[in-house]
This record gives C-alpha cells, structure tokens and sequence, in this order.
C-alpha cells in the first residue's frame, strides 16, 4: 500500500491561512492530525500531494506505482477505512461530487470506475469546521490511542477526577492539585506534559505531548492543546496546533491557532456577537467575508503570528500569517500576512525582522529556523504581498 494523502485545490484555498504553512493533512482536529490518523489507522505513514513549494517539508511519494490516493481533507473512521480498502483497481470512491479516494487511478472517472460511498464523512473544508468537529473527534482519536493499553496512574492525592474511566495520561506526564471532569467525554494528556496546581480540564479535552496547563487554568469541553504549547486563562471549544503559548489569563473561544503562535497577557477573543447574528469570516477564496452559519466563531489565527497584552479579537477575526497584532480597541477582523500593528494604523512586517522573530522563538523550544522552514515563509510573503493593499506608503 502506497497511500498519498492529497490537497483539493478548492478546500485547501477555503483552509486559509492554516494550509499556507501545511498541507490539508496536517491539520489538527481533536487529538491528532489527519495524516497521523490515516498512518494509525492503515499502519503506514502516507505521503503528501500539496503545493509545490511545501514539497521540500512534506515530500511526495518515491513512486506511484501502487497508489492509494486519499483526500486529505476527510478524517478516518471504520466504515470509511474499510470502504478504502476494499476499493479496485482504478476505482474512484465518491461522495456528493468529492473525491474520496482513488486506487491507482488511471483516466476519467464514470460510471464504470466510479463507487459511490454511502456513510457519513467528516469533512474539514472550512476553518471553524476544525472546532466543530473537535470534540467528536477527540472521541474518536481517544478510542484509538488508548486501544488495549493501560493508562499511567494519577498519583497526586490532592487532584480530584471524575470519570477515571475516560481519562488517559502517558508516561511522564506531572498534575498537581488539578480538578478532572471526563463525565461527559475523555480527557488525554499526552506524553511529559505537565498540569499545574488549580487547573480545571473538562473533557473532551487533549493535551498534546510537552503541554503545560497553568495554575488556576479553566480548560472547557471539545479542546485540544497540540504538542509543546503553554496555555493558561479560559479556553473553550478551540484548537491550537501546536508549539504555541497563551500563558496568562484571557478567553479564547471556539477558535483555531497555528503554530508558533504567541497570545500576549489578557487577550480576549469575542466568540458570540451582542446581536447574536450568523459570524461572517474572511474567506480568501471569494476575497470576501462569507457566512459561517453559526452563531459561535471566534479567531482563525495563522503560523508565527502574535498579539500584544490586552490584544482585544472581535468575534470571527482571521490573521494570517506572521503577523503583529497591536494596538488599543479592536483590531480589524481581517489582518493580512506579515503585517505589523492592527488598530489605528498597519504596515508591512518586514520579512528579515519576521524571520528573526521566528527564528528566536523556535530556538526557544530547541528547533532551529532552517532554510526549508525560511523558504516556505518567504514563499507566503511574496504570495500574499497583494493583501497588504497598504505596501506603497512603508514598512517597518
């Protein structure tokens, strides 16, 4: 088996800013990403069909020969697994005009090589989709980490749990005077993360491998903490990717935050507007604010960006990536790539200045700024140089 999970074009352009920097596959929702759902569940890890100038981190296939395309836009779960995998030779599996998935697929699709595939699918096309789907899919990726294996126990006397069964803590993982909740769903602290005192987690909730949850931290339902991230205040119904820190007290709610991402002290993200009115979200394929269909979407926050203390987010903001959020009031709630303020005034982010920024902060967690990583950012900052309509009056 040769699986290649790849980009539609169409999805990954609605997945912006978060496929700037990944492709589809390696966005996060629930406790994994897709891709490492697909090697879990097909026990070999796949290779990526993206955009050409994210080759070099996420290579293609050595061969084709034997391909399983996977659309890497649409999560595993048993009856799609086995679907796949009982798929012809050059057969194409479909759902409502989607390409699922191809098996050494040769020619056009018709009726002949066509199969309609019949289940449900979870589909993550649109950036709030990532949170919408997080607690089901926390559920999901629980049942299949945790299979036929036996948790480490909590040995801290003064952190009270409710509902041990649903909870799973990995080797090396430190809680001290911790409250928690898996009533009413698991509850997954990964590998050497650490909790500290006065902490409050109510599952869902994962908590990815180096995670630190601070003192006095609420954690609400359907939220992951990817690897290495430092969180603290209120959060709720949000993912964030990894590598990133909101250490201090502030609200984040239902929203998704990149990687090597940092949240000043106090910021706050409005998740619900006082009209409660559908939240409308910058889409850049229509180069327009388009309709989410919920009440409830917060902040969309790309790669490498940050925000100043008191950063205040209105309710369905997008920044993209690496960018500087500061400033008194509400910034505005499309901030493009590379840009330096965000209220009264913006100005390109100069990328030498960026990618000194970068660099400092993955040194930080031990990681250097390596020139696969320096190329792809310098590869969004001319990409994206039309966003910031405001170029021809200065930089800083």
């Amino acid at each position: 088996m040769n699986p290649i999970l790849f980009d539609d074009p169409v999805i990954r352009i609605n997945l912006l800013p978060f496929t700037y920097t990944r492709p589809v596959a390696r966005i996060r929702v629930g406790i994994l990403t897709i891709d490492e759902k697909w090697e879990k569940w097909l026990g070999v890890k796949p290779a990526y069909q993206t955009a050409g100038y994210l080759e070099r981190k996420y290579p293609k296939a050595v061969t084709t020969a034997g391909a399983l395309l996977i659309n890497g836009a649409v999560c595993p779960d048993p009856d799609l697994v086995a679907a796949i995998e009982k798929l012809p030779d050059k057969h194409f599996l479909v759902k409502d005009q989607l390409l699922i998935a191809a098996r050494d697929p040769e020619g056009e699709m018709d009726d002949r090589n066509t199969i309609t595939y019949e289940g449900p699918i979870t589909l993550i096309d649109r950036p709030w989709k990532i949170f919408r789907e997080n607690g089901d899919q926390i559920r999901s990726d629980f049942k299949l980490i945790t299979a036929g294996r036996k948790s480490a126990e909590i040995t801290d006397t003064h952190t009270v749990v409710y509902g041990r069964e649903n909870v799973f803590v990995e080797e090396g993982v430190v809680i001290r005077a911790a409250i928690i909740n898996a009533e009413s769903g698991p509850v997954y602290l990964g590998r050497h993360s650490l909790v500290d005192e006065g902490a409050i987690m109510r599952g869902p909730f994962a908590l990815g491998a180096y995670g630190h949850v601070g003192m006095g931290s609420k954690m609400r339902s359907d939220t992951s903490i990817g690897p290495h991230c430092r969180v603290g205040g209120e959060i709720s119904n949000s993912v964030i990717f990894g590598y990133s820190n909101k250490s201090h007290d502030g609200f984040l709610g239902c929203s998704v935050v990149g990687e090597w991402c940092n949240l000043g002290a106090d910021t706050n993200t409005s998740n619900l507007k006082n009209t409660f009115a559908e939240v409308k979200l910058w889409n850049h394929a229509e180069n327009r604010f388009v309709s989410t269909g919920m009440q409830f979407c917060g902040l969309m926050m790309g790669d490498h960006s940050k925000c100043a203390i008191n950063t205040m987010f209105n309710t369905g903001t997008v920044v993209d990536v690496s960018a500087n959020v500061f400033g008194e009031g509400f910034p505005r709630n499309y901030i493009p790539s590379f840009s330096w303020g965000g209220t009264r005034q913006i100005m390109t982010y100069r990328l030498d200045k960026a990618l000194e920024t970068a660099r400092k902060m993955m040194e930080r967690r031990n990681m250097p700024l390596d020139e696969t990583e320096q190329r792809i950012l310098e590869h969004v900052f001319e990409m994206t140089a039309l966003h910031r309509n405001w170029e021809h009056k200065t930089t800083v």
